[in-house]
């Protein structure tokens, strides 16, 4: 350019640029790629898992809590059945079919106070209407209570409660296996 002066050197804030033929990224990948294999082969104690016995089955045998819940839901004491409790179950059945036949028996008792033009019509349609909602929460109940039972299913069942001598607590005594 300015007396055949040839272009010298660019030069940087650092100092001047080197050019990089792209050995010492090849060789900072191949100390990478060499770590992360030999890293794997040391082992964290915390990391150790052949000593932990896990149990052989966790699952829930039978149905699963809220297979229990719908079961009785839909027909009270069924999700009692399937979680092995049929006294419980038989109770939820037997109240179901007297909070039915009730609410019948009250709504014919109501079909003939209004054929008669009778003045304790209201009442009698307040009895339907209680019997009703027995009804109701007998569904409801049934289905919470199955689904609680099949969340304890596995729960010992021989546990027992004995008030203290002094009178002042309780005292539980939880069998181990």
């Amino acid at each position: 350019m300015y007396g055949g002066a040839r272009a010298g050197e660019i030069e940087r804030a650092g100092g001047p640029m080197r050019r990089n033929d792209g050995m010492t990224e090849g060789r900072n990948v191949i100390a990478l790629v060499l770590l992360l294999f030999v890293l794997p082969s040391f082992r964290l104690i915390a990391q150790d898992t052949s000593h932990i016995v896990f149990p052989g089955d966790t699952m829930h045998r039978g149905v699963r809590p809220m297979g229990a819940f719908w079961r009785s839901f839909l027909l009270p004491g069924w999700g009692q059945a399937v979680t092995d409790r049929p006294v419980t179950g038989a109770t939820f059945v037997a109240w179901e079919g007297v909070t039915a036949m009730m609410t019948l028996k009250a709504q014919q008792e109501a079909n003939y106070l209004k054929e008669i033009h009778s003045t304790s019509l209201k009442l009698k349609r307040q009895e339907v209407q209680d019997w009703l909602v027995l009804w109701i929460f007998n569904h409801l109940f049934s289905g919470a209570e199955a689904y609680v039972s099949a969340h304890l299913r596995d729960f010992p069942p021989n546990l027992k409660m004995q008030a203290l001598p002094n009178g002042r607590g309780i005292s539980i005594s939880i069998p181990l296996r």
